[in-house]
């Protein structure tokens, strides 16, 4: 597990500039911790979120109806080979602990005296 949400992690700080994948990397993070078996899916070869956003792009263009599409979060855990609880019962869920930002500079001014 720990290794899927350092690998989530990773390419989060690697594109902070894209809101998409930030939104869909805390999803998959909190999904993770709340279905530990899940993260062999988040580790497969060649996955990233980068990529599964192309897949939900493609996916769009598939039920795209008056030039919309609605996608969900069993689409995304679908790119990943997971087979689970739909995203939304991720959400509201009190046991899952959100990840810190790691790119927060935290310094006190006693630190420098």
């Amino acid at each position: 597990m720990e290794q899927a949400i350092k690998k989530l992690q990773d390419e989060i700080m690697a594109s902070q500039n894209n809101p998409y994948i930030q939104v869909i990397g805390n999803f998959l993070i909190q999904y993770v911790q709340a279905n530990p078996e899940s993260a062999v899916g988040i580790l497969g070869e060649g996955k990233s979120i980068a990529k599964s956003l192309d897949a939900m792009k493609q996916e769009g263009q598939k039920k795209q109806s008056n030039g919309m599409a609605m996608i969900t979060g069993q689409d995304i855990l679908k790119y990943f080979g997971i087979d689970g609880p739909p995203m939304e019962s991720v959400y509201g869920r009190t046991d899952i602990k959100p990840v810190p930002d790691s790119s927060r500079f935290d310094a006190k001014l006693d630190d420098f005296l």
